[in-house]
């Protein structure tokens, strides 16, 4: 012990606590390589979901090109610091997951809703997409808007649209004489 009560410290233990640190500082590190990678990020509140229902909102995020991570709140704190995502460090209370969206953000926040919506126990606390925060309303009115595939479907119908009506513009005179034809054979046949 020292004059003030302090217990020194072996070598092993000034280690583990170093080891601890870097640990800290590679997960920090981690979080803001996921943010940088990240079109939106989400902030729920887990508190009381199963360990069963945890891995099978993990599943349903990852099947839409997402992530649900539970990191602490005060390397988060940290890893937010000058981001676009800075604005969610005012939802950092309480047990918190975080859900990144690497594609489609509109498809991962469909599937995060539908969750939600299952499991009471889940809270969607906010997000940020495009540097925008999001509070719970805007990521419903976000799930519902259409998805990337859903929009390059209508993209495509809607270039088909004119290709399909300039052929039928086309073969309509030569149905129109097939159809005088036809009618005119009626009436001989009469």
């Amino acid at each position: 012990m020292t004059p003030f009560g302090v217990r020194e410290m072996g070598m092993s233990e000034v280690e583990i606590v170093r080891a601890s640190h870097g640990e800290k500082a590679e997960t920090v590190a981690a979080v803001q390589q996921r943010l940088r990678s990240a079109k939106m990020a989400i902030v729920t509140e887990y508190r009381g979901l199963s360990v069963a229902q945890m891995t099978r909102l993990r599943r349903e995020i990852r099947q839409a090109s997402g992530e649900y991570q539970v990191i602490k709140n005060t390397l988060v704190r940290r890893a937010l610091q000058n981001t676009a995502f800075g604005g969610l460090e005012k939802l950092l209370e309480g047990p918190n997951g975080w859900v990144f969206a690497y594609d489609d953000p509109v498809l991962l926040s469909k599937a995060l809703i539908k969750f939600a919506d299952d499991n009471d126990k889940l809270a969607i606390k906010g997000g940020v997409f495009e540097g925008q925060f999001l509070d719970t309303a805007a990521v419903k009115v976000l799930s519902q808007m259409p998805s990337k595939p859903e929009l390059q479907a209508k993209l495509l119908a809607m270039m088909n649209a004119p290709a399909t009506q300039l052929v039928r513009l086309i073969q309509e005179p030569g149905a129109r004489v097939v159809r005088l034809i036809e009618s005119l054979r009626k009436i001989k046949t009469e």
